[in-house]
C-alpha cells in the first residue's frame, strides 16, 4: 500500500491539488452556482472519508483538508489545473501504479459533483461543464 509517507511534501501537494483543481476547472467553466459548486468539493471529500479503507492513498488524501488552488482567471484555472491533474497521474504511475485508477475515479467524481451542484437552465450539467470534464478526462490519460 502506498501512503502519504511515500511522497515528498511537494509531491503530496501535487496529489492533493489534483481533485480540487478538477473541481475548480468545472466551477469556472460556466456562470452561476459558485457557492454550491464549492460546497460540492468539500462534500465529496467528506463522503469519501466515510468510505475509508479502499485505498490508503485516497484515505490520506481525503483526510487532509481539501487544497483548493487559487486562480486569477478561468483560462488560468483550466491551463494550470489540467497541468496539475496530469502531473499527479504521472507521479502516481511512477510511484504508486496500483492507485492510479482510484485516483482518476476520485478526480472525476469531484468534477462531476461540482458540475451537478448547480443546474444550468434546465440542464443538470451545462455543455461548458461537460466540455471541462472532457478536458479533465484527457489530462488524466
Amino acid at each position: 500500500m502506498t501512503g502519504k509517507a511515500d511522497f515528498t511534501d511537494e509531491e503530496w501537494n501535487t496529489l492533493r491539488e489534483g481533485p480540487t483543481s478538477a473541481g475548480m476547472i468545472v466551477l469556472v467553466s460556466s456562470k452561476g452556482g459558485s457557492f454550491r459548486e464549492t460546497w460540492a468539493i468539500a462534500k465529496t471529500f467528506a463522503e469519501a472519508r466515510k468510505q475509508h479503507g479502499e485505498s490508503e492513498l485516497l484515505d490520506a488524501l481525503v483526510s487532509d483538508k481539501p487544497d483548493t488552488p487559487r486562480f486569477h482567471s478561468p483560462e488560468e484555472a483550466e491551463q494550470q489545473g489540467l497541468e496539475r491533474v496530469s502531473q499527479a497521474v504521472a507521479l502516481l504511475r511512477e510511484k504508486a501504479p496500483d492507485d492510479v485508477d482510484g485516483y482518476k475515479q476520485f478526480v472525476l467524481e469531484v468534477a462531476g459533483r461540482v458540475a451537478e451542484a448547480h443546474k444550468e437552465g434546465d440542464q443538470a450539467v451545462s455543455p461548458e461543464e461537460q466540455a471541462a470534464i472532457g478536458k479533465i478526462e484527457s489530462a488524466l490519460g
